[in-house]
């Protein structure tokens, strides 16, 4: 075991030595983010070499770990992935965000903004174009590919599972996502790795930076799901706060749809009184925003206090008016989601706003998996949540 000292949570990735190199492709709906992820790696790695921990074999420090590669498209809308650079041998790291609106491209002289299928067809291009000269393709892949659609009712697709299945099909030997929807999706694959990773963490430490007075007990603060499918995830953050969870339980009717989703009749409270509590809101996603915006409607009307809605995703399909709104009329005090996905600039400029940066931690990942350890200590973070709830409470029983 070689002894780092450059950065605490880097210690543990440093079991052996990796035995192909390290090389990263964003593809442009993750450029900004990969870069950052690239400048920590670049940073770790040329320390532990400089400090003589490491030796300097198979380029392990090196100026940058990414790779020139894009995917370029034609008048018809057709398209080709290149890669300008060699990856045989190489351990590659291709990252995309299927979620990102932002990047257009011209067809039959129309602007089109590239959709979630668009980008998920280009990270197979960059796969196809790597093919098997690479030693091993690692997908990190945030918000997984139709991962609301990973429980078929009747005659629909399974296009989540399809999809898992299509890229180790291709060679791809690590797929990594974040808080996936149903993490029941791995069965599609269950001999290939699959690793869905929660963002618990990151949200505690931020929120404890938002509200240093929070008292993170049963009699201050409590948990709650927005609906029955985020259960898992409420009680878990529930159970590491050692506060109380509730969940409201959505009725739907669902003999009508409405823009391919039944209609909600009612919301139903299940869990203990509000009244007079912090509340943290906890979900994998927003998309409209109805959901948890009702949700913390509802926590007031039961008297609750400050109310931090904590998602993995905000994808915000009908933009932030309503959520600027809301802002307004009170109904909730702070808006945290991860620069996972695309972020817009008017998101970002918002007084209710946080970002949970998530480029350290992604890096953290890839340098673990590139030396081929193990990620039972990113995994579970459940160390590192006991660590900062401690410093937390110290200091403020150092204020008291």
């Amino acid at each position: 075991m070689i002894t780092d000292n450059t950065d605490t949570q880097a210690r543990p990735v440093l079991s052996r030595m990796p035995e192909g190199k390290l090389a990263i492709i964003p593809l442009s709906s993750m450029t900004d983010f990969g870069q950052k992820v690239n400048e920590y790696l670049v940073t770790w790695r040329n320390s532990r070499v400089r400090n003589g921990l490491v030796q300097n074999e198979n380029e392990y420090a090196r100026d940058t770990y990414l790779l020139k590669a894009a995917t370029p498209r034609f008048s018809s809308g057709e398209a080709k992935g290149t890669i300008s650079e060699s990856v045989r041998g190489d351990d590659l790291y291709i990252m995309v965000d299927v979620m990102n609106r932002s990047i257009t491209y011209r067809m039959a002289g129309f602007e089109n903004l590239m959709s979630a299928d668009d980008h998920f067809q280009d990270l197979k291009r960059i796969i196809a174009t790597a093919g098997r000269n690479a030693r091993r393709i690692n997908v990190i892949m945030p918000y997984i590919y139709e991962g609301r659609q990973t429980k078929p009712n009747g005659r629909e697709s399974s296009d989540c599972a399809n999809a898992m299945q299509e890229l180790v099909s291709m060679g791809v030997s690590n797929i990594i996502t974040f808080d996936a929807h149903d993490d029941r999706v791995q069965n599609a694959i269950p001999m290939d790795g699959f690793e869905t990773i929660r963002s618990t963490y990151q949200f505690i430490k931020y929120v404890l930076k938002l509200a240093p007075d929070l008292k993170v007990d049963s009699d201050h603060l409590a948990v709650v799901s927005p609906d029955e499918g985020g259960m898992r995830r409420a009680i878990y953050l529930a159970n590491v706060l050692g506060v109380d969870m509730g969940m409201f339980y959505k009725r739907r009717d669902y003999s009508t749809s409405v823009n391919g989703s039944n209609p909600i009749i009612a919301h139903e409270f299940l869990g203990p009184d509000v009244e007079g509590k912090d509340i943290i809101i906890i979900d994998d996603m927003i998309s409209s925003g109805e959901g948890v915006l009702e949700t913390s409607r509802m926590l007031k009307q039961r008297k609750a206090g400050r109310i931090f809605i904590c998602t993995t995703f905000g994808i915000f399909t009908n933009g932030i008016e309503r959520f600027n709104n809301a802002y307004e009329e009170g109904l909730f005090d702070h808006l945290l989601t991860t620069n996972l996905v695309y972020q817009p600039e008017e998101l970002l400029a918002a007084p209710y706003y946080t970002s949970c940066d998530m480029t350290k931690f992604v890096a953290l990942i890839i340098d673990t998996l590139n030396h081929d350890s193990s990620l039972s200590s990113l995994l579970d973070p459940l160390d590192r949540i006991n660590r900062v709830l401690k410093e937390h409470a110290d200091r403020q029983k150092n204020q008291s």
